[in-house]
C-alpha cells in the first residue's frame, strides 16, 4: 500500500446547501479515502482526509468542481501529518 498522507481542504464559494458534503463523501468512498467533511460557520466546507497521494489528489481535483449546484471560488489545500484516526469518510456536524 502507498504511504498514508493527510490533507485539510477548505472550499469556499457557494458550497453549503448544495450537497457538497454528501457528494464529497460519495467521491471519497469511491476512491477509498477516509476522513470527514463539515460545514463551517463562515460558509466554507472543510474536509480532512487521509489516503494515498493519488487518492487525495483526486479528491482535491473533485473539490475544485464540486457537485453541480456548487460554485467553487477557491480551494485551500494544506498537507498535514497523517494520524490514521479514520476508518471511513463521514459527514461531520
Amino acid at each position: 500500500m502507498s504511504e498514508l498522507k493527510r490533507v485539510k481542504i477548505v472550499v469556499s464559494g457557494v458550497v453549503q446547501g448544495v450537497f457538497f458534503r454528501s457528494t464529497a463523501a460519495e467521491r471519497a468512498n469511491i476512491i477509498g479515502a477516509v476522513g470527514w467533511a463539515k460545514n463551517m460557520p463562515d460558509g466554507t466546507v472543510e474536509i480532512a482526509a487521509e489516503g494515498s497521494g493519488k487518492q487525495l489528489d483526486e479528491l482535491i481535483e473533485w473539490c475544485r468542481r464540486g457537485p453541480p449546484l456548487a460554485r467553487v471560488l477557491s480551494v485551500d489545500v494544506k498537507w498535514e501529518k497523517p494520524t490514521g484516526e479514520f476508518d471511513a469518510f463521514n459527514i461531520a456536524h
